[in-house]
């Protein structure tokens, strides 16, 4: 298999200043939070998953039988054309401009090792951590934007240093279930920049009141926008990537399967730095399913529905004293604040919940909690076991 050869990699400077900005919110913090924590450490025998974003309802036919067909060819490497083209054709762009990667966060370790000349990377807070582990493990100087809680984290461009070249946002976000607008992110991107989105939860999104109909050619939708303010289709933007899973809504974390959307010069240059068949024939075969009209239409179904119980958990949430949801909540988790969270996190376990704590996340702290967003009669024996803590 042909390669390209990557340009060699220039190492930052450790010792170079941060250039002012005027912009306060614009850190470096090399002793923050424990980055590599995340909610399957949360999990235990015996307790209802609220810590983990993932999906767990049964896997459909459509999906299941392609993955255990590709077990009949394990003895031959994975071909990662046909799901490549698959995954291109959804978002309607040319093969060359998609990565497939064993999982999003492949893709983050794959952009922090292949783009090490960058002089100012940013990451923008609080959001996932694998973005910025994976900075710091190649050796990059990592700048924090933190979203203050008080605008109910939501992206303020201002923020973000003019001369960063690199730099990290989600949308969704996690944890805050916050979904910026596309205008706002789009208008980040410059020449010269990498700007990276990461839409991991994008599918998840969807608007009020929708009802999504998805053409076999990908056309308009009727009735609402299949996935609000994302940029997986966004061509226009330079040096725009936008990272995406697979693993969240359909219940398949442990396959790793995703992929990069960005410009083909781009793309060539993060293969450039991934392993040889990095993405199992398995995982591909998810990849190509996913991919189809009918998956699309299916999961706009499930992220309505997800609507239908996100919104009943911020509503009974609502009625617990001292309980505060963060902003307007688009995704499959919510974050809430509460004074005492850390208290309150471990007699949830006594009583068999597991929920994620937020202290791990940069920019939040240990009055912070996200929980995921599960059935409505899940959610109502959550609430009973949280009202009886608070009470005592």
């Amino acid at each position: 298999m042909h390669r390209p050869a990557p340009a060699p990699p220039a190492q930052p400077d450790p010792d170079a200043p941060v250039q002012p900005d005027g912009h306060a919110p614009a850190q470096l913090d090399p002793d923050g939070p424990d980055l590599g924590h995340h909610g399957d450490v949360e999990l235990a025998p015996g307790l209802v998953d609220l810590a983990v974003n993932v999906q767990r309802h049964p896997m459909p036919a459509w999906l299941r039988e392609p993955i255990v067909a590709a077990l009949e060819t394990l003895a031959g490497y994975p071909d990662p054309a046909p799901a490549r083209a698959a995954v291109a054709a959804r978002h309607r762009r040319p093969a060359d401009e998609v990565l497939l990667t064993a999982g999003a966060a492949e893709g983050f370790v794959l952009l922090a090792q292949a783009l090490r000349g960058a002089h100012r990377p940013v990451v923008v807070h609080p959001q996932f951590t694998e973005p910025e582990a994976a900075l710091r493990a190649a050796g990059h100087r990592v700048e924090r934007v933190l979203l203050p809680p008080e605008t109910d984290f939501r992206l303020d461009p201002e923020l973000v240093p003019a001369d960063a070249d690199l730099v990290f946002v989600g949308n969704p976000t996690n944890p805050t279930s916050v979904l910026h607008p596309a205008d706002v992110l789009a208008g980040l991107a410059r020449p010269g920049r990498v700007l990276v989105v990461d839409e991991a939860f994008a599918d998840s999104t969807i608007t009020e009141d929708s009802t999504v109909t998805v053409t076999a050619n990908f056309g308009a939708t009727v009735g609402g926008i299949a996935e609000p303010e994302s940029l997986a289709s966004r061509r226009d933007l330079p040096g725009l990537v936008v990272v995406r899973s697979l693993t969240k809504t359909w219940g398949l974390a442990g396959l790793r399967i995703g992929y990069l959307l960005a410009p083909a010069e781009l793309v060539e240059r993060l293969a450039a730095v991934q392993p040889l068949w990095a993405v199992s024939s398995p995982a591909l075969a998810a990849a190509a399913a996913c991919a189809t009209p009918g998956a699309v239409e299916a999961e706009r179904r499930i992220a309505a529905r997800l609507a239908v119980e996100r919104a009943y958990l911020v509503r009974r949430l609502g009625e617990l004293p001292r309980v505060r949801v963060a902003g307007t909540p688009a995704s499959a988790f919510v974050l809430v604040h509460l004074p005492g969270a850390a208290r309150v996190r471990l007699a949830l376990r006594d009583r068999g919940f597991a929920v994620r704590r937020g202290d791990t996340f940069p920019g939040l702290g240990p009055d912070w909690l996200r929980l995921a967003v599960r059935d409505t009669a899940t959610t109502d024996l959550f609430v009973a076991a949280l009202a009886g803590i608070l009470e005592e």
